[in-house]
């Protein structure tokens, strides 16, 4: 496959898994303020969870399979070119930005459960602070990839 059409198709994937990253924790930050049980509650558990599922788990999917393919290419198609390529100081901090996406995820998908279950015990105030973590990451990611740096 073109490398230019998955490298495209990746970004695709990834501003579709960050916007629903950004996205959850505001929906979080208003339903913590809903009235367990109440209209509001039910709206607010719909809303995530179709967010969650139908947008944030595909993307996320899409995103990683795409991610591994580039890597495969950049490596040259090899298991000592993908070793060589996966070493790179740039890409380790771009594959540790990763690793604490996809962990980030699945911290909001625990936190959507607890939503639903009436056993949230964070706060409007902790979802409004941590909003930003994945913008961050993804600050830190982007230009990792793009200046390519050599230590």
């Amino acid at each position: 496959m073109n490398y230019d059409l998955l490298r495209g198709l990746h970004i695709i994937a990834v501003i579709a898994w960050m916007a629903g990253m950004l996205y959850l924790p505001r929906l979080f930050a208003y339903h913590a303020k809903a009235t367990a049980g109440s209209e509001m509650d039910a709206t607010f558990q719909t809303m995530e969870r179709k967010l969650y599922r139908i947008i944030m788990n595909p993307a996320m999917v899409a995103a990683l399979i795409l991610g591994l393919c580039l890597i495969w290419v950049r490596g040259g198609g090899t298991m000592a070119g993908l070793l060589a390529f996966i070493s790179l100081p740039w890409m380790i901090v771009k594959l540790l930005g990763v690793v604490f996406l996809i962990w980030w995820h699945h911290f909001l998908g625990t936190a959507r459960k607890r939503f639903a279950a009436g056993t949230n015990s964070r706060s409007e105030r902790f979802w409004r602070a941590t909003n930003e973590l994945p913008f961050l990451a993804a600050v830190v990611m982007v230009l990792a990839v793009t200046i390519e740096f050599h230590l």
